[in-house]
């Protein structure tokens, strides 16, 4: 058994780095440099569950972070909080080179407003809560058992699933440097796993969702969006998940514009579905599932958006079991893009059989 606080560390980073245009519609000023501070609680895994040993040992963390884009009076500032998981790719001795994925919720103190204080130039965030993405890359040098200094590159990425217009997001690449602290020892002696490994399993899954999009016009009225998913599963390794099968998605904002515009009398409904075929790959560490997904749209509503979209997001497991009639039963969060532009965010359940 290991120590208390094996494996803990405190994880400061200072980034510097720069907004990017991400399309044609984002017509902000381009700030010169951005700059931001991120501090990591992380804890190294060594083998206390089953799925640590078949992660790798991997850290899991709680990220805070600030971030000044460079023009306080447009961008404003914004201040993250998000779990992460940062998964080692290659271990030398004393080198490593490791991937950090995270996904939490932002403050951001700007916001496109028509009201004093007025800021119309921000056309890239409607609201002040926001979805906040990190991912970073490493190459950690480990100087002893308490200290590692690390070197890296970073994109993060915030919006608020198009909640309320306007919402380009801002997207911002950069660099970060920063040491870890371990006060008892960053690599703790791993525990031997007995357990066998997962079979692995084909399922018949269903999922389904909801989500609230914002009118076309800034400070417009809600409407929902209801998302269902049918696909088949299929466990590999034991430890990730393949899928793929057809999603569908009916849009109430579409069919309230198509009616106040009269552009398809009559044919407002069958004009505000889409439809597609999708295949993503689900990585299970534990009962929490991290989800990338891609789609190709066989129907589109009549706003026509890429003809490709990808999602990313989670499950959470309540049930999780290898046999019965039901054997999983999840919650799940998403936020769906088409390309670099975010569409909505899906709150949802779902089950396997």
């Amino acid at each position: 058994m290991g120590q208390p606080w094996s494996g803990f560390g405190v994880e400061p980073n200072v980034i510097a780095g720069k907004v990017y245009k991400h399309e044609t519609k984002f017509t902000l000023p381009i700030p010169s440099l951005t700059t931001g501070l991120d501090i990591n609680l992380v804890q190294r895994t060594y083998g206390k569950k089953a799925w640590e040993k078949c992660r790798r040992y991997p850290t899991i963390g709680l990220g805070l972070c600030y971030i000044n884009y460079g023009i306080d009076s447009i961008y404003g500032r914004c201040f993250g909080m998000y779990p992460n998981l940062i998964v080692p790719l290659i271990t030398r001795k004393n080198l490593e080179w490791t991937v950090r994925m995270g996904d939490g919720i932002g403050y951001v103190t700007k916001t496109f407003r028509r009201v004093a204080p007025v800021d119309t130039i921000n056309i890239a965030i409607g609201s002040h809560i926001n979805d906040f993405v990190m991912f970073m890359t490493d190459l950690r040098y480990h100087i002893n058992q308490h200290w590692d200094m690390q070197l890296g590159a970073n994109i993060t990425h915030i919006s608020d699933g198009s909640y309320h217009k306007p919402n380009l997001g801002i997207n911002m690449i950069g660099t970060h440097i920063g040491v870890r602290y371990s006060p008892v020892t960053s690599k703790p002696a791993p525990i031997a796993c007995l357990s066998d490994p997962l079979k692995n399993r084909w399922l018949v899954q269903v999922r389904l969702g909801m989500s609230l999009i914002s009118s076309y016009t800034p400070g417009g009225p809600l409407y929902p969006v209801y998302i269902a998913s049918g696909y088949v599963s299929r466990r590999w390794l034991s430890k990730n998940k393949f899928f793929g099968g057809i999603d569908y998605s009916y849009h109430d904002n579409i069919y309230a514009w198509l009616r106040n515009n009269e552009l398809v009398p009559g044919h407002e409904a069958q004009n505000s579905y889409k439809s597609a075929l999708f295949a993503g790959n689900e990585f299970l560490i534990g009962r929490v599932g991290v989800v990338l997904q891609a789609g190709v749209y066989l129907k589109q509503a009549y706003i026509k958006l890429d003809p490709v979209y990808e999602k990313i997001g989670g499950n959470y497991y309540f049930v999780l079991k290898e046999n019965g009639p039901i054997k999983e039963f999840f919650i799940s969060a998403f936020v769906k893009t088409d390309l670099t532009v975010a569409e909505f965010g899906e709150l949802g359940f779902g089950f396997g059989f």
